[in-house]
């Protein structure tokens, strides 16, 4: 997520004991007799450092995790970790090469114009090419193909200056129709069929598959709130449908293959001037204007359907199929879209909850078993959830043409849990169903209401049950056989005294974030968790960098997150660059994606780092982005011989007329986010 569209008002005004003051009660139980953090830390992770490859043999895969390959071959990082970098370009390790494809603005097909670098593109030619803000991203295989697939992509958010010849206008307070439906096409998810050729990665044009879903597009509400009249428009007087998806960060795929985007910081786009009802407050709808000013070109000779009116949600008529009051609860939710079929419908699965959704990451589906998704609402002091589908997982489901309604069965009906941290090193999930208490012996029934009604408070639903407060919960990720999940937790600069710390983030003014794992435990709402790794500059102190980070693995502000086929985490990071270099990391390096080798938790429950002074070569940094660009975006091909990334708002760069990703531009060129294809020379594995 950009620091651009974050959204740095803190909304969760509840008691509940954040997860820093639970870690630190977690550390002080366990260090008591030792007297020093130090000393704390390398009791607690001694358990787990050799099976890291610190103090143990380096070919010799993690205790409990699967090696690479067939054979028993053993999984090692086969790179060495990148210097710093602040360029104006990518920069990857000897023996690789990085490509640029689909910069923003490409065509898809021949009905747009080739993009322009004086951005006199128009909204038509964005509903024909890749968005704009690059994010999270998959890739999909035609028939198991590692040289021809579907690539989806995530578009978060708009640069106006960019976007525009000269940025964003307005004549007389409101903003030209034209312009606001370009940044309306700007937004939502391109899906692109790609194809690998003579060493290079291209898009293939006029394909049947390739399409756009924007700000803009119709799509399917599914769910207990689908329905319900908390969602009935004009433009759907039965709630069952809603114009567009916006602000996609974060994603997440099925295992019956279909893609999930994750709409993140979209309540900024709408604006109610009247008194706000509480979930409008608590998720961050404006009270005075929206954070592109759409709803200003409402009124417009050529708008349709209200299309631009929709987007300020001020109650003025008798009901709600008289004004848009309920438009903004079509928004916030986890949307399903079948990338195999171009005909189909994106859904929005509202039984997964409704908040600044980050992404969605599956824990390994056992036959027989319920499914479990995981995501977390990317703001400070918001919570970590976990949905639980209903119907057991059948294989064969896997396999079915009807995609769609395999996500019906598994995403539509089931329960969703936000997560408590203890500090034993335990947690629980808790149920936000109507019949959970508070600690006052209240229902959440008698709350909020319906299950519709507390999934459109979902936030509100967490406060009330007491989840713990986390310092912004982005990406997750499973380990692809342990099931072990993993959670960033980006920063959090508003932890101060008055708001304590809690063990699971238990540092103040945490600008550098850190990583938290746990595992589940089978058939139960317990699980163990533990710190995986502290986000910190090399030169800070021992109680700042508790991991023990040097110069070349430095990280600050952990962000996407996800394992390949094989067992290796990958973590990227958005450390704010955007909004100035305000970090001693972002001093002296631009943003990066690092790769270790996690190993299993041990059977004891930990809240040390498991990276930390004695194993932390294990991380090493494998890609530098050019200045001021996040990096985000996670996919690897089935063979692992391309990895997909994505550049997110560089301030100079791509280099014009070149596809090098690693060339700087001799001079000033107009920014374009954009997909960073990277394989090796040789035709080898990723990373090993």
């Amino acid at each position: 997520m950009s620091q651009s569209t974050s959204d740095s008002a803190v909304r969760n005004t509840s008691a509940n004991e954040p997860f820093s003051a639970i870690l630190e009660k977690s550390l002080s139980r366990r260090t008591l007799a030792r007297g020093s953090l130090g000393a704390a830390l390398a009791v607690m992770t001694g358990s787990v450092l050799s099976a890291c490859g610190g103090g143990g043999s380096d070919d010799s895969p993690a205790a409990g995790q699967p090696g690479a390959g067939g054979g028993g071959q053993s999984l090692k990082l086969g790179f060495q970790s990148l210097p710093n970098s602040m360029t104006d370009a990518c920069v990857v390790p000897a023996g690789y090469v990085a490509q640029v494809l689909g910069a923003w603005g490409t065509p898809f097909d021949d009905i747009a114009q080739p993009w322009s670098r004086d951005g006199n593109n128009t909204s038509n030619d964005l509903l024909h090419s890749t968005g704009m803000h690059h994010d999270g991203m998959h890739y999909f295989p035609l028939q198991g193909s590692s040289t021809e697939g579907l690539l989806a992509v995530n578009h978060e958010y708009i640069d106006e200056n960019a976007l525009h010849p000269a940025g964003p206008t307005q004549v007389n307070g409101k903003r030209p129709a034209e312009e606001v439906r370009k940044e309306i096409n700007a937004h939502g998810v391109s899906i692109l069929h790609i194809r690998l050729q003579n060493g290079r990665w291209s898009i293939v044009k006029n394909s049947r598959y390739n399409r756009r879903f924007t700000a803009a597009t119709p799509m399917a509400l599914a769910g207990p709130v689908g329905g319900s009249a908390a969602v009935r428009t004009p433009f759907s007087p039965n709630g069952t449908q809603v114009r567009g998806t916006n602000n996609n960060c974060g994603n997440g795929f099925t295992p019956w293959g279909t893609y999930i985007t994750a709409e993140e910081n979209w309540a900024a786009c709408f604006v109610n001037t009247a008194t706000q009802t509480r979930d409008q407050k608590r998720v961050g709808v404006q009270a005075a204007k929206g954070r592109y000013l759409w709803e200003t070109a409402a009124g417009d000779a050529t708008e349709q359907l209200g299309e631009f009116a929709r987007f300020n949600i001020t109650p003025k008529g008798a009901d709600a199929t008289q004004d848009w009051r309920n438009e903004a609860n079509g928004f916030g939710y986890l949307v399903e879209i079948d990338p195999y079929d171009p005909s189909s419908i994106a859904t929005k699965r509202t039984a997964m909850g409704r908040f600044a959704h980050e992404g969605s990451a599956y824990a390994p589906p056992v036959a027989g078993k319920p499914l479990s998704f995981y995501s977390g609402d990317d703001s400070r002091f918001e919570y970590l959830y976990k949905f639980v589908s209903t119907a057991v997982w059948d294989p064969k489901d896997a396999d079915r043409a009807d995609r769609l309604a395999v996500g019906a069965k598994y995403l539509d009906q089931g329960t969703l849990y936000v997560a408590r941290f203890d500090a034993s090193g335990k947690g629980e999930w808790l149920a936000l169903v109507e019949g959970t208490k508070n600690a006052a012996g209240r229902t959440l029934k008698e709350e909020f209401g319906g299950i519709d009604q507390i999934l459109l408070n979902t936030r509100g639903a967490a406060d009330f049950v007491g989840a713990t407060p986390m310092d912004r919960p982005e990406w997750t990720a499973a380990h692809p056989t342990s099931g072990e999940v993993y959670v960033t937790l980006t920063n959090n600069t508003s932890r101060n005294a008055s708001r304590g710390t809690n063990p699971a983030n238990p540092r103040l003014n945490n600008v550098n974030g850190h990583i938290v794992r746990w595992r589940d435990q089978p058939d139960s709402n317990v699980f163990q968790w533990e710190i995986f790794v502290y986000g910190s500059e090399a030169g800070a102190d021992a109680d700042t960098n508790r991991s023990g980070l040097t110069a070349l693995n430095q990280l600050a502000s952990p962000d996407g997150l996800c394992f390949d086929g094989r067992g290796i985490l990958w973590v990227q990071t958005d450390n704010g660059i955007d909004g100035g270099r305000n970090n001693a990391v972002a001093k002296t390096t631009n943003d990066q994606m690092l790769a270790v080798i996690p190993p299993a938790m041990g059977a004891t429950p930990a809240t040390g780092p498991v990276i930390n002074g004695g194993n932390q070569g294990d991380l090493r940094r494998f890609f530098v982005g050019p200045n001021e660009a996040e990096i985000t975006g996670f996919a690897f091909t089935p063979d692992h011989k391309t990895v997909f990334l994505n550049v997110q708002h560089p301030v100079n760069w791509p280099a014009y007329d070149s596809e090098d990703a690693t060339a700087v531009p001799s001079g000033k060129v107009r920014p374009r986010s954009s997909t960073v294809v990277i394989q090796r020379k040789d035709g080898g594995a990723i990373g090993v």
